[in-house]
């Protein structure tokens, strides 16, 4: 395993940073309609090769949405590849070709919940599984909600998303339920936990919506 110290911050903390190692041969396994995957075999540093299969994923956005008295909006969806009904934070894909990102989330809280916000600050980044997967996602903090009256939205859910269920969860009973295990989506593990830690301050340490993704 090979040493290394944090890059400098004004905290000392440590910080993620881009690197490329030579990819020798790559092979493609497979197209979906939204995924690709494909086979890299990886030249180590020290000249061994290493074969890694690669999810291609077009990255997605998720909205973390507070309201006045610390209520997150929250929504249950089924999903069939776990084959449950998940409590989850607003959320979609990065598949509109040229929209920033912040506009992505604010389509996408509207579509899902039918409500819009004032004040959008970015919450988190992340990849979701590294080892495997180029997904990439932002997690935004929404606040000064407002409720668009159904005769004005003009989005039609289909399949999952029209059986949604959302309900409103004080923070702090969100937290208790991720981490007591009642909760399994990642993505709203992320958001709940990292409201609750940027709340500590009033969120002033939040980047603005459109801060750039740094990797």
């Amino acid at each position: 395993m090979a040493d290394g110290a944090p890059d400098e911050r004004r905290d000392g903390g440590p910080v993620d940073q881009a690197e490329h190692w030579p990819v020798a041969d790559c092979e493609e396994l497979g197209r979906g309609k939204l995924l690709r995957l494909r086979r890299d075999a990886v030249r180590v540093p020290d000249g061994s090769v290493a074969s890694r299969e690669v999810v291609e994923h077009p990255g997605a956005v998720a909205i973390l949405a507070l309201d006045e008295a610390d209520r997150v909006l929250l929504i249950r969806q089924y999903r069939h590849p776990v084959g449950a009904e998940l409590w989850e934070i607003p959320a979609g894909l990065r598949d509109v070709a040229g929209e920033p990102v912040h506009q992505t989330a604010e389509r996408e809280l509207l579509e899902e919940t039918g409500y819009r916000a004032s004040d959008w600050r970015v919450l988190a980044d992340f990849f979701s599984s590294p080892g495997y997967s180029t997904e990439r996602l932002r997690i935004f903090l929404a606040r000064g909600l407002t409720e668009v009256p159904p005769a004005e939205r003009d989005y039609v859910p289909e399949a999952e998303e029209a059986y949604l269920t959302v309900a409103w969860v004080p923070l702090e009973t969100a937290v208790r339920r991720f981490l007591a295990g009642d909760m399994h989506n990642g993505v709203a593990g992320v958001g709940i936990l990292s409201a609750y830690a940027a709340r500590q301050d009033g969120y002033a340490a939040l980047r603005p919506a459109g801060a750039p993704e740094t990797l």
